[in-house]
């Protein structure tokens, strides 16, 4: 069954407005890191919103994948787009593995090897 993206985003900033009421700076210094990275005008907002989602793949956070896929559609971000950032994703994320593979047989060796 799929998500249904549209409520669980609204769901989400109803919980998420609720925890700005319990504590604001949280909740502000977070819009402040948010929007730091527009302020200097190096990136275009869709390609923000598209590095975004690739992280949002990476980190495995639903939240971050509802909110950043809607905003990158806003901005004009086609499926291609969408498709060709979470490719990325994808290979970094199996570099990451095999980068993490070395070190498991770094660590067999070890154990391995005669004291």
């Amino acid at each position: 069954m799929m998500l249904d993206w549209k409520a669980y985003q609204q769901q989400l900033m109803t919980r998420i407005g609720s925890i700005g009421k319990l504590s604001p700076d949280t909740l502000r210094g977070y819009q402040l890191l948010g929007g730091a990275g527009g302020k200097t005008g190096k990136l275009d907002a869709k390609t923000r919103e598209l590095i975004a989602l690739a992280v949002a793949v990476t980190r495995q956070c639903d939240g971050c994948i509802t909110v950043h896929t809607d905003a990158a559609v806003k901005h004009g971000a086609t499926q291609e787009e969408i498709a060709e950032a979470l490719g990325v994703a994808i290979a970094v994320n199996a570099g990451a593995a095999l980068v993490y593979s070395s070190r498991v047989m770094d660590a067999y060796a070890l154990m391995t090897s005669s004291s």
